[in-house]
């Protein structure tokens, strides 16, 4: 008979608000398994915490690993940062940057939402989640350099910080009251921070919910890392909807919905598919509905054609009742994407701006089967707010004036159900 291969593992313990649900392990022949804990799957499932709204859809969520190779399974991996700032903690770490395990070791304990992941010594580890690697004898192991740091998904260069009494931001992985994002400039396009000040500023003037936001000038930011930054002298910030007096409120995102990984976020899912989840499992579903039909507008009123599975969220604010989050990450791209005519995804099969309508919206609506009536009015009421209050906001906000001559021209040549000026 054949002897059993032996491998070393390590795990993470994965907690969600203090409450321990499963187990990260890693294998060094570089398989990881999340396994969910037998005392977490048989608590009631109306009292039991939302680690992923997919455990609404499919009953049996929690009774099957997780495995993957390198990457971690999507509901974990899209916690972890993507583009450049993933490249730069993996050199830092001296690390593959496809290779999440020791990312998430270094960034576990300020992820974004509320779950967390700690290291287990070896020898704790339970049995439950080493029963899922057969033919091989685990040798349990310390993880080394299990130095916490902070993660924040996303492509753009972006810390998490608090904001201290005297208006300065400090970089750092600890939350408090006042807990932000700060995103810093491109060294690619010019004044983005600016550009989504602006875009989000328009956004909240007909009625898109928002954290709060401002501009910081660079030299307000402290413990900023060495990293090589254009001549631009501010910073975007935006406070964290996943942190509220101190504490962590639980998030996911639509790839984390969708169990897609972060370079699927533009692929194999729609916009219906995202207004029919909320409106089925949310008991404010057609609220929610609503809310997003309106950011959707917003989007295309602003040509931002960046509104992927990632850049749309849900929020738990009482760990349980999945709500739409707050928007983020509104930038209006025409600017920086010459010939730029398209949304991210597909609504009702068109991603075309120009060729979207009302009628365009309707199909989106019965498609997802969400009542058009009510969709209907509130994307009349937006675009009679952007029509009044947009052309002359836009000359007081900070954007470039050649963006801004850009986005005057695209709303120009929207559809008559949606054009501007």
């Amino acid at each position: 008979m054949a002897s059993m291969r032996v491998e070393k593992v390590e795990g993470l313990q994965i907690t969600l608000n203090d409450q321990k649900v499963g187990v990260l392990t890693h294998y060094t022949g570089g398989k990881n398994i999340l396994s969910f804990s037998p005392d977490f799957a048989v608590l009631d499932k109306r009292d039991r915490p939302i680690v992923s709204f997919t455990q609404l859809i499919r009953e049996n969520y929690f009774e099957l690993p997780q495995v993957s190779t390198q990457r971690l399974s999507p509901v974990l991996s899209n916690l972890l940062p993507e583009g450049a700032l993933r490249e730069f903690i993996s050199r830092e770490l001296k690390v593959h940057s496809e290779n999440e395990f020791p990312l998430m070791v270094h960034l576990g304990a300020n992820l974004p939402g509320a779950l967390k992941a700690t290291p287990i010594a070896a020898g704790e580890l339970p049995a439950w989640a080493l029963a899922h690697r057969e033919q091989v004898e685990a040798v349990q192991v310390n993880i080394d350099k299990a130095v916490s740091k902070q993660s924040l998904a996303g492509i753009q260069m972006k810390f998490s910080s608090v904001r201290a009494p005297d208006k300065r931001f400090n970089i750092n992985e600890e939350d408090n009251s006042d807990s932000w994002i700060i995103k810093v400039p491109s060294n690619v396009y010019k004044q983005v921070p600016a550009n989504e000040y602006t875009a989000m500023r328009l956004a909240e003037s007909v009625g898109i919910d928002i954290p709060e936001i401002q501009l910081v000038k660079l030299t307000q930011l402290h413990n900023l890392p060495d990293i090589r930054l254009p001549d631009e002298e501010y910073a975007y910030a935006i406070r964290r909807f996943d942190r509220s007096k101190g504490k962590r409120i639980h998030t996911e995102d639509f790839a984390q919905v969708f169990e897609l990984y972060s370079h699927e976020k533009y692929e194999k899912k729609n916009y219906e598919q995202i207004v029919n989840a909320i409106y089925l499992h949310s008991p404010q579903g057609l609220k929610n509905a609503q809310k997003m039909a309106k950011r959707l507008l917003v989007n295309i009123l602003l040509a931002n054609g960046d509104a992927h599975l990632k850049n749309w969220s849900l929020i738990y604010p009482d760990g349980i009742t999945p709500q739409l989050s707050p928007a983020y990450d509104i930038v209006s791209t025409l600017p920086y994407v010459k010939g730029e005519n398209g949304a991210a995804l597909n609504m009702a099969k068109v991603k075309n701006w120009y060729e979207t309508n009302m009628e365009t919206f309707k199909k989106w609506a019965e498609r997802a089967d969400v009542p058009w009536q009510p969709i209907a009015v509130h994307l009349s009421e937006t675009m009679e707010q952007a029509r009044e209050l947009w052309p002359t906001m836009l000359n007081e906000l900070p954007m470039l004036e050649s963006s801004k001559q850009v986005l005057k021209e695209h709303w120009r040549e929207l559809h008559s159900d949606f054009r501007i000026g």
